[in-house]
């Protein structure tokens, strides 16, 4: 004998399922939330009441889903056995899901008994339908449907103890979505229960006259409703804890409106409304305060080479730097990217704001170690005064960028007082920036190559490579104002790119036509030298260009080399294994330390043009610094070229000094290519081809 299935009922069997699983759910949570002991078996035999009816209404429900071609009844006894079983079992589930800690025995143990009185609830339904003769199981079905009521009360029992904190994210979503995969599940083994089932034809029904079908719907109905009422009215119960929770959820979110994820320092809506706030008292005061605006110097190099990971880390690390010190009226925050603002109150004088600039120089400068890497940053600060430079948080913050951008021009690691005329500059720089892009594509950059001189013979001994910019509006740029902000755009890596494949293109030039060629130096920026494929980039534009590598040199920055030590050693090593040289540009303006000069084995030393022009004004002390770096730097074997050189004595000095090379414009400026041609012709005779420095690299 075979049966059909109403889908309206099975329907409401599955709704019925994940009513009762959303019940037990938000009972399990209740139980977790609740204080006194002694109202909690009260509400653990309550929940297990109403949970309890809820499974056995879905069961019943599916019963009714499931037509037989005769009479059917219930015996009432029986019935009822099976609506303790329910109650039963829900209450094991509630007291495992709502105190202690749910280790994978207890979870097991509990699981299987539940399942198991799951299941035997079902059978005793249908057993209360007293068939004749028996119904008999498909022995597998039967199995397999006892198999997947112990998995689903397992996964029940877990979602629900997972889920009774009051304090879990996106709480009652997340309870709605287990409510539907535990409804799935058990309503998953009843339908599985129901196909074991099979009924022998001719077979009737014992209990038809007990307790009938329509009584049973009626029964099972008002059932469903208790258990609909007592979700409602647990919600109704949940309602203060549910607005505990959303006040601490606005909290939160008001929290993360207000401050940077990232630092937990407060966000640029919050610093407008601080300086806002400082504006009012200010003007009712008739006082001032300061805004510093302060820009990390080399952190997208940090950040590009050594992944987000580390520049996020070494991020914090300066925001906690950036709160020391500060008074407890004052107050630092975080725009975004590498950029923080200092609001100072009760600012006396400038002098007053810029000693706060410089404890926060002083204070990021110290080494940063973050994964075992020891690192260095500096900073760029602009500062501007309330109500000198603006009166609003828009126009102090604008004046402040403007006087940071100069500070940046200045040589880094500096700050600067705002002045009217930073915003021409600031102007300027914005439309920089827009037009670089194009710069590239329009043939708007050029080389220019400046020559480097024995001291002793006067002989060319090398030639740098110096990119130039004619803006087609602007007309001549000055590298010292493109190149930060190609490296803050993060075009650089695409210029250097250009640049080296333009030396290369001029050297190729020069042996075509018979010219004698000095080894030619590259600048690297800090960006460049920290991308992770630098050493193959540069293989790959000198092997496209068929060049010998020992014809180049490149020039990193004191700062660049001291970033990260480590790296910095190992990318030395393998552009010298390669064959070509390397030298540190602008010694002196950076960490000046000796000491790293013996650890990265550099080719030759730049020494800065400012110490050379102290040669003049102060040619005692300038003269000693100079001779202990030419005096280490010949034991170690290391060239040393002095740059800016502009007048005789200078030079003489140098010579007096024993250093061995110079460069400046007492002795020549930088050529465009085709001027510097003509110079080759000219000086033939004393140039010096492949010397020493690129012919034999340092090992």
């Amino acid at each position: 004998m075979t049966g059909v299935y109403n889908p309206l009922l099975v329907c409401l069997s599955l709704v019925v399922a994940f009513l009762a699983s959303y019940t037990a759910m938000e009972l399990s949570g209740g139980l977790n939330a609740l204080a006194s002991a002694k109202r909690r078996p009260a509400w653990l035999a309550g929940g297990a009441v109403s949970m309890g009816v809820g499974i056995w209404s879905m069961h019943f429900i599916g019963m009714l889903a499931f037509s037989l071609p005769i009479a059917v009844g219930y015996d009432f006894v029986i019935t009822g056995a099976s609506l303790f079983l329910a109650i039963s079992v829900s209450f094991i589930a509630l007291a495992t899901a709502s105190q202690g800690a749910l280790s994978r025995r207890r979870l097991m143990v509990a699981g299987t008994i539940m399942g198991v009185g799951v299941a035997a609830m079902h059978f005793t339904g249908m057993h209360a339908m007293q068939m004749s003769p028996g119904i008999e199981y498909t022995l597998w079905k039967l199995v397999l449907s006892v198999a997947v009521a112990i998995v689903a009360s397992m996964a029940a029992l877990w979602l629900a103890f997972t889920l009774r904190a009051a304090d879990v994210e996106n709480l009652v979503v997340k309870r709605l979505g287990a409510a539907f995969i535990m409804a799935l599940a058990i309503t998953g083994m009843h339908y599985l229960g129901m196909s074991a089932a099979n009924f022998a034809a001719g077979s009737l029904c014992l209990a038809e006259a007990k307790l009938d079908a329509d009584w049973l719907a009626l029964a099972v109905t008002a059932m469903s409703f208790i258990v609909l009422v007592g979700t409602l009215a647990l919600v109704g119960f949940h309602t203060s804890s549910l607005s505990i929770s959303l006040k601490r959820a606005n909290r939160q979110l008001h929290y993360l409106g207000t401050h940077d994820a990232l630092t937990k320092l407060p966000n640029r809506q919050q610093l407008s409304l601080r300086i806002a706030q400082a504006v009012a008292e200010c003007e009712r005061d008739e006082s001032a305060f300061a805004v510093l605006f302060i820009d990390l110097d080399g952190f997208k190099s940090i950040n590009d080479s050594l992944g987000h990971g580390v520049g996020d880390e070494l991020l914090q690390v300066c925001a906690e730097r950036l709160r020391q010190d500060l008074r407890h009226t004052d107050m630092v925050a975080r725009l975004g990217g590498d950029e923080f603002v200092i609001v100072v109150e009760n600012v006396a004088d400038a002098s007053s704001a810029v000693a706060v600039a410089n404890g926060v120089l002083r204070r990021l400068s110290q080494e940063i170690v973050v994964n075992g890497l020891p690192l260095r940053v500096s900073a760029s600060i602009g500062i501007a005064f309330h109500p000198r430079d603006g009166r609003n948080a828009d126009e102090l913050l604008h004046s402040a960028d403007a006087a940071m951008y100069a500070a940046k021009q200045s040589g880094r690691n500096t700050s600067r007082v705002f002045e009217p005329q930073m915003n021409h500059t600031a102007h300027k720089a914005l439309i920089l920036q827009r037009d670089l892009h194009r710069a590239l594509s329009d043939a708007q950059f050029s080389v220019s190559f400046q020559p480097k001189f024995s001291v002793a013979s006067q002989s060319v001994t090398g030639v740098e490579a110096l990119i130039r910019w004619r803006h087609p509006e602007l007309g001549e740029v000055p590298p010292l104002e493109f190149i930060p902000i190609a490296e803050r755009s993060g075009l650089i890596v695409e210029i250097g790119d250009w640049v080296l494949r333009e030396v290369c293109r001029n050297i190729a030039l020069w042996d075509a036509r018979g010219l004698p060629v000095p080894c030619v130096s590259v600048n690297l920026s800090p960006i460049q030298f920290n991308v992770p494929d630098l050493v193959e980039r540069i293989d790959s534009l000198i092997a496209a260009a068929g060049v010998d590598p020992c014809r180049l040199m490149f020039e990193i920055t004191e700062t660049a080399a001291m970033q990260n030590v480590e790296k910095t050693s190992l990318t030395i090593e393998a552009l010298q294994s390669r064959g070509y040289a390397v030298a540190v540009d602008d010694f002196g303006t950076g960490y000046s330390s000796l000491g790293y000069l013996q650890r990265f084995r550099f080719d030759q030393i730049k020494i800065d043009g400012s110490f050379v022009r102290d040669l003049d004004s102060d040619g005692q002390r300038g003269g000693a610094l100079l001779s202990a770096v030419v005096t280490l730097a010949r034991a170690l074997q290391i060239e040393v070229v002095a740059e800016g050189v502009e007048t005789e004595s200078q030079m003489r000095t140098l010579g007096a000094l024993a250093c061995d090379q110079m460069q400046g414009y007492l002795l020549s400026e930088p050529m465009p290519a085709a001027e510097f041609v003509a110079f080759l012709r000219g000086a033939a005779d004393r140039i010096v081809v492949a010397g020493s420095v690129c012919a034999a690299p340092a090992g």
